[in-house]
């Protein structure tokens, strides 16, 4: 398995790039804001072919370089229902104006081609399937996308803005719900083994077992509690 990652633009919005070995076909993962550039880069190095582009949600910060990605390429993005709006309107899903001009050129719309995603399925792209969780909280629409356990590593788990190493998602934007960001944490995350590497949408990577033991907003879910746990700064946009 071959996972390549860097953090791209204004906010440090990890992309990843996943594919079964270098050479082959590979999907690709929240491409964000100036992430155009770090793809083509990656895709070069490892000499893979996008077939896929896949959104953990629907803020700019993940998606502002889905339309000329998928393009240049000509792949699909999969993305909730509940975040496609984003994709056209990413002001109304932030609640206020950010400056889009202050971003640079930024190409604002849906890729020709855009599928949705659903809780529960099985997503066969590039010869991988990621299972896809509905992870509502940070957004109406968030998702996360998990991988098996194979020969060369650990179960991985592409948590978006859900869960971060120390952290978890704001929710304090259109469509946040703190309730539910907590119900979607024990939901999603806990069932999961601690060997189960996280790849977050923002920050270093972590494992379910470390997240467990340290993670405070994790461990008062674990608890039973539901509170307002308060003891780390949360990241995203």
């Amino acid at each position: 398995m071959l996972i390549a990652g860097f953090p791209a633009g204004a906010w440090g919005t990890n992309c990843y790039l996943v594919a079964p070995a270098a050479g082959e076909e590979c999907v690709i993962i929240d491409p964000g804001h100036e992430a155009t550039e770090g793809v083509e880069e990656t895709l070069k190095k490892h000499r893979l072919k996008p077939v896929a582009v896949v959104l953990t949600h629907g803020h700019l910060d993940h998606v502002a370089s889905v339309v000329p990605v998928c393009g240049a390429h000509d792949v699909p993005a999969w993305i909730h229902p509940e975040d496609r709006y984003m994709m056209s309107d990413p002001e109304k899903a932030l609640g206020r104006s950010i400056g889009l001009p202050l971003l640079g050129d930024l190409t604002i719309g849906e890729p020709d081609d855009v599928r949705e995603l659903s809780d529960g399925s099985g997503l066969k792209l590039a010869g991988m399937e990621f299972t896809v969780a509905h992870a509502p909280g940070h957004t109406k629409g968030s998702v996360t996308f998990r991988l098996p356990e194979s020969a060369d590593i650990p179960p991985v788990f592409f948590s978006g803005d859900l869960l971060f190493a120390g952290s978890i998602g704001r929710t304090d934007l259109p469509g946040g719900d703190h309730a539910e960001i907590l119900e979607s944490l024990g939901r999603v995350c806990l069932p999961l083994d601690d060997s189960t590497v996280v790849l977050s949408g923002h920050g270093p990577q972590t494992t379910i077992g470390r997240e467990r033991a340290t993670n405070p907003f994790l461990r008062e879910v674990a608890a039973g509690l539901g509170g307002g746990g308060t003891a780390a700064p949360r990241r995203g946009m």
